[in-house]
């Protein structure tokens, strides 16, 4: 079994800041990569930024949060860690974890429970 547990999120004014952090835990043989998505009511889920282990880290960003999230991992514990900076009220929505890992002789996606973050004027 594997769980992705997310915390970090909350009600912020816009211009502040917030730490999002997802450990990723249980019957892991390696992680392939993991991202955070976000999805604001009545939009589609989308992609805010991944970090591909496998490939030493390399890190990709949306378009509208580049320059101002920053996505980092601490490989000790398995924790993933999006860094928000600047914070809009466009960015209002709850946001997941998403991870790509090998567990029980095959890889597949995993996704967290979300947590609400929101932007206040």
């Amino acid at each position: 079994q594997v769980q992705l547990v997310e915390s970090g999120g909350g009600l912020v004014q816009a211009g502040g800041s917030l730490r999002l952090s997802c450990t990723v835990s249980g019957r892991i043989v390696s992680i392939n990569a993991v991202g955070w998505y976000r999805q604001a009511p009545g939009k589609q889920r989308e992609l805010v930024a991944s970090i591909i282990i496998t490939s030493g880290g390399t890190t990709n960003y949306a378009s509208s949060v580049k320059g101002r999230f920053i996505i980092s991992r601490d490989s000790a514990t398995n924790t993933v860690f999006l860094q928000m900076n600047s914070l809009q009220i466009e960015d209002t929505a709850v946001y997941y974890c998403h991870a790509n890992l090998y567990s029980v002789a095959t890889f597949r996606d995993y996704w967290g429970q979300g947590t609400q973050v929101t932007v206040s004027s």
